[in-house]
Formats: C-alpha cells, sequence, structure tokens
C-alpha cells in the first residue's frame, strides 16, 4: 500500500481526486463527510511520501478544491467583469493557485515534522491543516471561503462553532480525518481506542448543538428582505436607473414589515446623487408605518473618499454602516496593480475602508449588526459587534457570480455566523439567495433565486455571548501551537534519548 501511494502519479491522482471531491461538503450539496474522508485520503499520502511530493499533494488538493469549489471566479471576471476570456482564464488559475499554497505547506510541514509516531499522526496532522486555514483567512486580507469547517453546519461537528469558530471546526474534521487513519492503520486495541474516540467527538459536537448559548431578547420582528433580481449586466446602465429607484420604491411600499432590508448597492449611484425627494418619500412611506429601511448605497465622503454602504432611513435616526473588509480587485486595487483593474469593467473599483470596531445600529427596537457583501465570511471581525448587537444583516449582490456555486456557499456562511454568535442572521441579496436564518443556522425562510420578491417573517433578537464571541480564533489557534510544540518538544527528547543509549 505505502509502495503504490508512493508513485508520483498515483499520489497526483488521488489527491487531486480528494481535492475535488471535497467540494461535496460543501453548499448546494452538503454531503458533510465527504471532507472528512478527504482529509483522510490526504494524511495517507503525506504520511507515506517526501516532504517535497507531500508540498506537491497538498498543492493539488488545493488546486483541485479551489479550481472546483471557486470556478466562479472566472464567471465574475469574464461574464460580468468583461474581461478578455484568456486573462480570465489566467486570472482564475493564479487565484486558484495561490490558495493551493496553503495546503502545500501544511503537507510540507507534516512530512517533514512527521516521525511515524501516533501523537503526530492524531494531533500533529489537525494542528497543521487548522493553521494554514487560518492563515489563509487573513493572509493578504485573507480568503477564508472553502475554509472545511463551512461544510458541516448541518454536521454534529457544527455544535464545536459556537465555542471555538470555524476553524475549531475545522480542527475537529482534520482530528475525525485522522482517528479514521489510525483505525485503517492501527490493528486491535489501537482501532477500538479510535473508533471510541470518533464517536466522542460526534457526540461532544451533538452535545454542544442542543445548547442554547444565547437568550431571546423582546418580542420577534417582523421583517421584509427585498430581492430586487436586477441582471448585473444592467445594474448600472443610466437608462435603467430611473426603472431601479420605482422598483425598490414599489417593494417598500408592498412591505408590511418593521425593518425592510435592501441589498448591497440596491441604489446603484451615489447617495449624495439621489433625488432627495425619493428619499423622502421611501423614508416617510416606512415612518408612516413605525418601520426602519436599511439601504445599501455607496456614499460619497468629503476629500474624494467613497464607501459601499447601508444607511438607514424612516422611524429612527438616520445612521450608516461603511464596509470595512473589502474585496481586491472588486473593491479596492492593491498597490501595482491597477493595470489589472483596467481589463474588467466594475464599476467603483477602488472603495475606502470602513472603520474596524463600528457600533450596532438602534433600528426597529433591534440592535443591528450589518455586514456588507463578503464580510459574513470573517467570523472574528463580526463578533466585533457583539455581544451589543441583538441581529445580524447581510446585504450583499451575488449577481457577480450568475448560476454558480458562489450563492449557496455564501449562504453557508452566514448560517456558520449564525451558529458562531447565537443570532439570527437576515439576508437580503440581489439576486440570491435572500433569506431569514435562526441561531442553530436554520434556514426558516428563503426565496428562490432570480426571482424578483419580498421574503417577508419573522426575526427574533439575541442577547447574551457564546464562548466564541467571547474570545474569538485565538483559543484554537494557541491550542494548535501548543499542540506543535509540545510535539516537537517531545520528538526533540526522544531524539536525544535514543543518541545516549547508542
Amino acid at each position: 500500500m505505502k509502495a503504490f501511494l508512493q508513485s508520483q502519479p498515483v499520489l497526483l491522482l488521488a489527491a487531486a481526486a480528494a481535492g475535488a471531491l471535497s467540494v461535496a461538503g460543501f453548499a448546494p450539496m452538503a454531503a458533510f463527510p465527504v471532507p472528512i474522508l478527504a482529509l483522510c485520503v490526504l494524511q495517507l499520502l503525506w504520511g507515506t511520501t517526501t516532504p517535497r511530493a507531500a508540498f506537491l499533494a497538498g498543492f493539488v488538493f488545493g488546486a483541485a478544491l479551489f479550481g472546483v469549489g471557486a470556478s466562479w471566479v472566472y464567471i465574475s471576471l469574464h461574464d460580468f467583469g468583461a474581461m478578455p476570456a484568456p486573462l480570465a482564464a489566467i486570472g482564475t488559475v493564479a487565484y486558484c493557485a495561490i490558495l493551493s499554497l496553503y495546503s502545500a505547506g501544511a503537507g510540507w510541514c507534516y512530512s517533514r515534522l512527521h516521525p511515524g509516531k501516533p501523537a503526530w499522526a492524531l494531533l500533529g496532522f489537525p494542528s497543521l491543516w487548522t493553521l494554514f486555514e487560518w492563515w489563509r483567512g487573513w493572509m493578504f486580507t485573507g480568503v477564508p471561503w472553502l475554509a472545511l469547517g463551512y461544510s458541516q453546519v448541518d454536521s454534529p461537528l457544527g455544535g464545536f462553532a459556537p465555542v471555538l469558530g470555524v476553524y475549531g471546526v475545522s480542527f475537529a474534521i482534520a482530528l475525525c480525518a485522522a482517528l479514521l487513519v489510525a483505525m485503517i492503520n492501527r490493528p486491535g486495541r489501537g482501532r477500538i481506542a479510535a473508533g471510541m474516540a470518533l464517536v466522542f467527538i460526534f457526540g461532544l459536537g451533538h452535545f454542544f448543538k442542543q445548547v442554547e448559548w444565547t437568550t431571546p431578547v423582546g418580542l420577534p420582528l417582523k421583517v421584509s428582505l427585498l430581492q430586487g433580481n436586477i441582471p448585473q449586466d444592467l445594474k448600472f446602465q443610466a437608462n435603467r436607473y430611473a426603472t431601479t429607484l420605482a422598483l425598490y420604491k414599489r417593494m417598500i411600499d408592498a412591505s408590511d414589515g418593521r425593518l425592510i432590508v435592501l441589498p448591497e448597492t440596491a441604489i446603484p449611484r451615489f447617495l449624495e446623487d439621489v433625488d432627495p425627494r425619493y428619499l423622502d418619500v421611501i423614508a416617510r412611506s416606512a415612518a408612516d408605518r413605525g418601520a426602519d429601511i436599511l439601504l445599501g448605497v455607496p456614499v460619497r465622503a468629503p476629500g474624494g473618499q467613497y464607501f459601499n454602504s447601508v444607511v438607514s432611513l424612516g422611524a429612527s435616526p438616520i445612521q450608516r454602516y461603511d464596509k470595512a473588509h473589502l474585496v481586491p480587485f472588486g473593491e479596492f486595487v492593491p498597490y501595482g496593480f491597477h493595470w489589472i483593474v483596467n481589463t474588467v469593467a466594475i464599476p467603483m473599483a477602488d472603495f475606502s475602508l470602513g472603520i474596524d470596531h463600528p457600533k450596532p445600529i438602534e433600528l426597529a427596537g433591534q440592535r443591528v449588526a450589518p455586514n456588507i457583501c463578503w464580510e459574513d465570511a470573517f467570523g472574528e471581525e463580526i463578533i466585533r459587534q457583539l455581544p451589543e448587537a441583538t441581529l445580524l444583516v447581510n446585504v450583499s449582490n451575488v449577481a457577480w457570480f450568475g448560476d454558480s456555486l458562489a450563492p449557496s456557499q455564501h449562504l453557508q456562511i452566514s448560517r456558520m455566523r449564525a451558529i458562531e454568535t447565537g443570532r439570527t442572521m437576515l439576508r437580503a441579496t440581489n439576486t440570491g439567495m435572500t433569506a431569514i436564518v435562526d441561531p442553530h443556522g436554520e434556514v426558516v425562510a428563503r426565496l428562490p433565486q432570480f426571482v424578483e420578491g419580498i421574503l417577508s417573517g419573522e426575526a427574533q433578537g439575541y442577547s447574551g455571548a457564546t464562548p466564541y464571541v467571547r474570545w474569538g480564533n485565538p483559543p484554537t489557534v494557541v491550542a494548535c501551537f501548543a499542540l506543535l510544540a509540545a510535539l516537537l518538544l517531545y520528538r526533540r527528547r526522544t531524539l536525544r534519548a535514543a543518541e545516549e543509549s547508542r
């Protein structure tokens, strides 16, 4: 078996298959056991080869994972960004290749440090996988998309999310994979012990899922989430502007919620350039019913800065939230890369950053923590407004990704944020997935994709703090570093003792 796996073509084929198949663990398929099995294969490959080959296997695994799971990057660049097909293909390949370096680095470290001891297989593997995944989530502004923990929102392992966050769930996945490998490699009592540990981990996750980490505050709030379904290629056309304003006015007038949420950049023009009479009309329409509107609109500030923002109108005082974590190349241009942006048709591609620690917005009797687009992919940033906030609201425009895997994956990410924080998450999107998600990550209601509609329902506010809200990612990260340090110290002492006995 070991000799078979050491064959480079077999190693690369197995790594590619495991990476590609692991995408089935994410939405919309959401087959949560698949990523565990995929990591099981990867650990077997890493444990039977050289550091160089393990690096290559990890790279191929990551390339397959992102090549299949994030293929929508090409759609965004070419179909809606108007980038020439060859450049869009090169950009997509480069994106996947850069992200694959993290799993490659984890493979090199595991193979380089792994001495063939059970402790390294059981603790070193999940620690390294988790640390490199966490590193990917913040390095160069971070790309946490397709972190394996997201695949477990419907699994018992998802119960670890309010305790340790998505990276704690990733650690649990990798640990389960290591235990499966131990069951394969270790006969007799070792196999029984690994099986019992596996059952215990799933049981503990299930127990955590039953815990009510937060408590309801106030009465349920009637909400209306608007989905305009405006095609991306029409959204910023000047001759479409009046139609867009009329559409959202009609939808606002038809809404019966006390909180009415519009998608990201629902009004495709700077707030200062919108007819004040239009804003007064929709604000009065809401205020007359005791309701508030949360409107996605870009805002231009003195000095030439402009922000991707949400602004409140209606019964409560006017308030604003500015997006603080921008999308590289889509919303800001890294130094030296303006030439890339010149090849795509992305309006307003150089926003300014909002403040890092905003305060919740007081609306409809709730303290609302807004986040815009992919900001909800960063759990440690979402908790900056907690535990003060009682309700989470995400506004997005996923029309950039067409009919791809991205909208379903984004909803899955929002569900993880709801579980981590013990809060209801409201999502208002342009083309889907507009949804109400409860604090257990369950989708209470959702609109179909690519339809115009109003999602009406109730949202309960919550108070209190989960362990993850209190501590964030540091406990998981520190624990992984501590485990690796302990393993390295033990290895050093073992080698020294072996040398002295000679």
